[in-house]
């Protein structure tokens, strides 16, 4: 069945087994080592201390739906596939990627017959439930309401933004924090010697372990794939030790920790935008690059640019807007990778520009004040005198065009009598504003007349 994956129980009987206790000599390392306990999990020492929701559950042997959440590689399948061994229950995969409605709504019947024929229960273990689609995640709300299963949902988003309200309530929701460098470490070095791992064959030395480590990210199933590959390129040469040259052999790069749908999108932008506000430049451009190097959309990084022109630096540096706006039209114009260029040109120059957010903060007062109900009415003079009768009316009558007045500046009531007195614009001394509030200090004098004096 597409999207199904549902694996036999040792001997070939029927039914399913956990992911660890089905494992063979030929399974990638990763899965080899998958732990079979709670308490030979790595890391999440809050999920696995005495007492935790998570070891009562197993424990206990209760049925409750767990929703997981977490970055890539902290043990989200392990634990479904612990859930599942410790408790005895058929374990059924379901991937969001490429599984529908139809499978979905089959893999609870067949739980749900499972149940009624043996009394066996099932974990629908369904990986990136976030990719799901709201009618997806409806169909799994029967099987969790009447527990024909338990289901155990992982996701590296924020479920609440990406799990519907129901299907949230009725789970017990987990954080899994991404792992240390010690974490992988002890990984390593346990596939290092375990039966089920290299059993002892290979050593490594210190420098390529801290290469691997460093490689993996705090992504635990990483490190296992990239100590196989060492040990692989190991082998080719009849060596037994894997050293630094043979784990970059082996390993070219490593790739992104950053998931362009999930929380690494919004947490790498966020930091990303910070970092230009701040003007460290350096972080700026680390930031840009970890986007660049996992495929973010150039035209999304250059739109955010040009927002940071105005709602940080504004007047401060009013070339800053210019630059971010030529940046956004040589993406279009060329695109990647060349356009790694601008986006660094520009994002450099916006993180050294002098900062102000006047401009941010006049748009916000004055906003707040039309909400609040400050909108009286367009003085006369003001107001259109163009149409037939206008003059009748009395619009514009008393107007004087500023470009007859001195200076080319006519003292005289632009805004309504609700916000007379309002001083939306507030101008830094920073940067090129400071000539700014010069001017616009003697502007608004020159404007108001008395008002503005007294």
């Amino acid at each position: 069945m597409d999207g199904l994956f549902d694996v036999p129980r040792p001997g070939g009987g029927g039914g399913g087994g956990s992911l660890a206790a089905n494992t063979h000599a030929s399974a990638p390392l990763a899965v080899r080592m998958r732990p079979r306990t709670l308490d030979e999990l790595v890391g999440q020492e809050q999920l696995r201390a005495p007492g935790a929701p998570l070891r009562q559950l197993i424990e206990n042997d209760q049925s409750m739906s767990l929703l997981l959440w977490g970055p890539p590689g902290t043990g989200k399948t392990t634990i479904a596939s612990i859930v599942s061994q410790q408790t005895d229950r058929r374990f059924v995969e379901v991937s969001a990627v490429s599984a529908g409605v139809k499978e979905v709504r089959a893999a609870i019947d067949t739980a749900r017959a499972e149940l009624v024929a043996t009394g066996r229960e099932t974990v629908l273990f369904v990986d990136e439930v976030h990719r799901f689609s709201k009618a997806q995640q409806d169909a799994l709300l029967p099987g969790v309401e009447n527990r024909w299963v338990t289901l155990v949902a992982a996701t590296t988003e924020n479920p609440f933004f990406s799990v519907i309200s129901p299907l949230l309530s009725r789970s017990l929701l987990l954080r899994l924090e991404p792992l240390t460098d010690d974490d992988v470490r002890a990984v390593v070095r346990q596939a290092l010697t375990d039966e089920r791992g290299l059993a002892g064959r290979f050593t490594i030395d210190d420098d390529a372990l801290e290469h691997l480590v460093r490689l993996a990210g705090g992504d635990a199933r990483r490190s296992l794939t990239y100590l196989e590959a060492a040990a692989g390129a190991a082998t080719s040469t009849g060596s037994t030790t894997i050293d630094l040259a043979t784990a970059e052999t082996a390993v070219d790069q490593a790739a992104v920790r950053y998931d362009r749908q999930g929380d690494q999108h919004y947490d790498v932008t966020s930091a990303f935008i910070k970092s230009v506000r701040g003007s460290d430049a350096d972080a700026a451009l680390h930031y840009l690059a970890r986007m660049m190097v996992a495929g973010e959309d150039p035209r999304f990084i250059a739109r955010r640019l040009m927002i940071i022109a105005s709602e940080d630096i504004g007047l401060a540096d009013p070339t800053a807007l210019t630059t971010a706006v030529a940046a956004a039209q040589t993406v279009q114009l060329i695109g990647m990778p060349e356009a790694q260029l601008t986006l660094a040109h520009a994002t450099i120059a916006l993180a050294v520009a002098p900062k102000s957010n006047a401009v941010t903060t006049a748009i916000g007062a004055a906003m707040a004040d039309v909400k609040a109900g400050k909108i009286g009415p367009v003085p006369a003079h003001l107001r259109d005198a163009h149409y037939s009768g206008a003059k009748k009316l009395g619009h514009g009558a008393t107007y004087t065009y500023s470009h007859d007045a001195p200076y080319g500046i006519a003292e005289q009531q632009y805004a309504p009598d609700v916000v007379l007195d309002a001083t939306y614009y507030q101008p830094t001394s920073l940067g090129a504003e400071a000539a700014v509030k010069e001017r616009w200090e003697r502007v608004r004098r020159l404007v108001r007349g008395r008002r503005a004096t007294g």
